[in-house]
């Protein structure tokens, strides 16, 4: 297909590829790699800048047409999963068989490979990145053979949270656990002077929501495992009413509340994977910082407050253990997350995102890989401290660039 006009999720971005394909099998998919100079992978177009647009000269995938593969080894506690596999279908077929994942972010619809090669998260102090459970990579490289990096390989720091610049990932296998189930816990206004620490601890995932418009936040969503401590939330009062994390959006569209428990993957996620959660009429930046940092990044975000609110539909903070992906926003470190749902106005947008990285300078904040954010590239490598590894194994990877675009070559460039 040529010439076709392409858009992410949200509409902000329209991809400017020479052609557009999804290939229906394994074997179609190697012939287009080969055969293009260019190629970059569409995932579920949950991005929200340049780093799937492959350039005019270049090819955009989408592997939403491959066939759905989810391999569930029970006896080894893993599952292969194709690269076209969004978390709900897979979650639905590993709790067939038992299993879990340990986390999984607020969004079912998502991708699977596009999630975990951009430093994708759900919540709670011992959870790591959604990339922390790859135990295995299988790329499509530019002359369309397969290459396999797993743990062990010393490569495989870089191979998981990669932007897509080795190759298309054709699958990836993930370990997982015995089933679970979770209660949701819902929590009114959280004032500033309560224990920030302790609330982002208080259970297996926390997410607290402000919209920036009064001090403190608006909402804590608690999430607890069944076979966990029971929930202790002395510092807000419980909710009365199913809530939304954006204010005036409808309740149902999200998982269920008020300690009802289910299965893990009906309640890890804010959405339920059977609805749109929203229309796309947004904006997304996310900035991920030492954890011991938190409450400074608060106070210094709450400074700023009337200038963010304006443009806010919801801001959210999470906590995501250490990792060990050289790309990975949490390499490294414990983290705190500063997610930030913004209005759907680039022109008004941008200029608060520049504001909001001004507030957080020196206390070494990231960005997330797929969201909308302005930091220099020159700073990406202060941040990254293996970025130039990772720029080595590019190289050696995909010496000819097939899968690096613009956006790749900032952040290399360094």
């Amino acid at each position: 297909m040529t010439d076709t006009t392409v858009t992410n999720w949200a509409g902000n971005i329209t991809y400017t590829a020479k052609e557009l394909h999804r290939p229906h099998t394994r074997a179609a998919l190697r012939a287009l790699v080969a055969d293009s100079a260019r190629v970059r992978v569409l995932g579920s177009g949950h991005s929200f800048n340049a780093i799937a647009e492959p350039g005019a000269d270049g090819v955009l995938l989408s592997l939403a047409e491959l066939p759905p593969e989810i391999d569930v080894d029970t006896a080894a506690r893993t599952v292969r999963v194709g690269g076209g596999v969004r978390y709900a279908e897979l979650a639905r077929v590993v709790d067939a068989h038992g299993l879990a994942l340990p986390n999984m972010a607020s969004l079912p619809h998502i991708s699977v490979a596009g999630s975990v090669a951009t430093g994708t998260h759900g919540s709670g102090v011992t959870n790591g990145s959604l990339a922390s459970v790859v135990r295995e990579v299988e790329l499509i490289t530019a002359d369309g053979t397969t290459v396999t990096i797993a743990r062990g390989d010393e490569r495989f720091g870089g191979a998981v949270t990669s932007l897509g610049a080795l190759g298309v990932v054709a699958s990836l296998t993930l370990e997982l656990e015995p089933a679970y189930e979770v209660e949701q816990h819902v929590f009114g206004e959280l004032p500033l002077t309560a224990p920030l620490d302790e609330a982002l601890a208080a259970a297996y995932s926390v997410s607290l929501f402000t919209d920036w418009r009064a001090p403190g936040f608006r909402q804590v969503w608690l999430k607890r495992r069944v076979d966990g401590p029971p929930v202790r939330f002395p510092w807000a009062a419980p909710a009365t009413e199913k809530q939304h994390p954006v204010p005036g959006m409808p309740a149902e569209n999200c998982t269920e509340q008020f300690g009802v428990p289910g299965p893990w993957h009906e309640r890890l996620p804010h959405f339920r994977a059977e609805f749109t959660p929203s229309s796309g009429a947004e904006l997304q930046s996310e900035y991920l910082l030492p954890r011991e940092h938190a409450a400074d990044a608060l106070r210094a975000l709450d400074a700023v407050r009337e200038v963010m609110a304006p443009v806010t539909q919801t801001c959210e903070w999470r906590t995501v253990a250490a990792d060990a992906q050289w790309l990975s926003p949490s390499y490294g470190r414990d983290t705190v997350a500063v997610h930030f749902t913004w209005v759907e106005d680039t022109a008004a947008v941008l200029p608060v995102v520049r504001r909001v990285e001004e507030a957080l300078d020196g206390l070494a904040a990231r960005p997330h890989w797929g969201k909308v954010f302005t930091t220099a590239p020159a700073r990406l490598r202060e941040l990254y401290p293996r970025l130039d590894d990772f720029a080595r194994l590019v190289a050696e990877v995909d010496p000819a660039g097939t899968f690096t675009n613009a956006f790749v070559r900032d952040v290399l460039a360094g």
